[in-house]
């Protein structure tokens, strides 16, 4: 008997610890009241057990007869309202008041009824009703006891199978049919006689439903948490999503405009020191403004692109003569790579059609390529430094543009490694310039790889579809 009622207490404690855990995080009322519940019948279960008659004489422990049957009806009415006050209770749920400070007064209060009603029972403070002839044998009154409880398990079941708000109702309901079927034999099979097979019988199955209810919980909290770690996790990912998000756009503004800035600053040195000379050279200081005017309005454009490109939506997208764009970089980078011995090449073919793009990202695509190619070439020790730029039609109406360089080359293994954020082999390097050009390609359909220049060197190609491609007509 000792056992079995530790059994009991600590199940009992345990599922409505759980129970309590699940109100905690959906604060629905009913899971409230049914770890009230299995708390209460749990705290009157050290009652019952130190007053079973004989259990603990040898310890000076003895009650008188009714107490511990008194005690035992209590506890079954007791937890069969509580039963079906949660399969009554409404689906709301309690968001007045933190989840903790719910939890912490129902705990004291059910603790405080259970033992001011043990001490009430035991001290026979009132008259207790007549329940038990001798130590083994009932009184015609206890057979309303188990007879009105069993009504009220089935109300329960009845009321549980109606609504089934979760699986956790239906549990409860094969808890109650177990409950059911252990007073029938701790009441009826047995007759009521203690430590009799039936009532032993009984109470394998009360304790076999206490064990079911705890498996079930454990399972739906473990469920519960899971589906919360998950979510979290989720919002995390979305968070550290939107932080990569706001840093790459950061950092592609930064890398992009730094060329536009760069040009700015030399134009306006130029023009003081055209403005310094003993005769003031005011067309080349007019040609230095205007160049400044048109770097501030290709800045502006930069950030413009950069930031229509992070953004959901329409982007401006008109014909794009590549041809046009790729005599406009290397214009601008003779001079730079003729100071670093680099001779260019560009071998257009005639029949590539234009592109539907932005003109002003596809600019920044073939500047980057360009200037990450002249950049591997100033550190190689190669005496022949070719910049070699193609463009020509390809299949399915597509327009390919390639850019070779005999600089040092890319290690291998890091094809598409170069094209993640924030990866650069430069010691100054942000990272972004390779970024930034896949992001722009493949948002106008296209796609840019890389391969190595044999003997020596890096080509990086790109392709985008023909504008023929991207008309009415498209995918008929």
């Amino acid at each position: 008997m000792p056992a079995y009622a530790s059994a009991i207490f600590v199940l009992e404690i345990i599922t409505s610890a759980l129970l309590y855990t699940m109100f905690n995080v959906q604060r629905s009322s009913a899971l409230l009241i049914l770890a009230s519940g299995y708390l209460f019948a749990a705290l009157m279960v050290p009652g019952w057990a130190i007053t079973f008659p004989g259990l603990f004489a040898s310890l000076g422990i003895e009650a008188s007869l009714q107490t511990t049957a008194t005690i035992a009806a209590l506890r079954r009415f007791a937890f069969a309202l509580f039963v079906l006050g949660y399969a009554l209770a409404p689906a709301s749920n309690l968001t007045v008041r933190p989840a903790v400070r719910i939890i912490i007064q129902s705990v004291f209060c059910i603790f405080a009824v259970a033992t001011v009603i043990t001490w009430l029972i035991t001290k026979e403070i009132l008259p207790l009703p007549v329940f038990m002839e001798d130590a083994h044998h009932v009184t015609a009154l206890w057979s309303f006891v188990p007879g009105t409880v069993m009504a009220i398990y089935l109300l329960s079941i009845a009321v549980l199978i109606r609504r089934q708000r979760s699986s956790l109702d239906i549990w409860v309901c094969l808890v109650l049919f177990s409950l059911v079927i252990e007073l029938t034999l701790l009441s009826y099979i047995s007759s009521g006689v203690r430590f009799s097979i039936g009532w032993w019988a009984g109470r394998v199955y009360g304790l076999t439903a206490a064990g079911i209810v705890l498996l079930v919980l454990l399972a739906e909290t473990t469920t519960v948490y899971s589906k919360l770690a998950r979510s979290v996790a989720a919002e995390q990912r979305a968070r550290q999503n939107r932080l990569t998000a706001m840093e790459a756009l950061s950092a592609s503004i930064a890398h992009e405009i730094n060329q536009p800035l760069a040009s700015i600053v030399t134009n306006a040195d130029a023009g003081l020191r055209w403005l310094a000379r003993a005769e003031p050279r005011i067309d080349k200081v007019h040609a230095s403004l205007q160049a400044i005017v048109s770097d501030g309005h290709r800045a502006n454009k930069i950030v413009s692109g950069i930031r229509a490109m992070f953004m959901k939506g329409a982007q401006e997208r008109v014909p794009v003569d590549l041809a046009s764009i790729i005599r406009d970089v290397t214009g601008s980078v003779a001079v730079e790579a003729e100071l670093a011995g680099i001779s260019v090449e560009v071998e257009f073919d005639p029949r590539t059609p234009a592109v539907i793009g932005n003109p002003v990202q596809l600019r920044q695509v073939v500047w980057n390529l360009v200037e990450n190619s002249l950049d591997a070439m100033r550190t190689s020790k190669e005496r022949q430094r070719k910049l070699r730029i193609k463009a020509r039609p390809i299949d399915d109406g597509e327009v390919e543009v390639s850019i070779q360089d005999t600089g040092v080359g890319l290690e291998p293994g890091t094809e598409e490694q170069i094209f993640e954020p924030f990866f650069s082999r430069k010691p100054e390097g942000m990272g972004m310039g390779l970024m930034f050009c896949r992001a722009v390609i493949e948002a106008h359909g296209g796609r840019l790889w890389t391969s190595p220049n044999l003997p020596r060197g890096a080509e990086f190609h790109f392709s985008l579809p023909g504008a023929e491609m991207t008309g009415p007509d498209r995918g008929r």
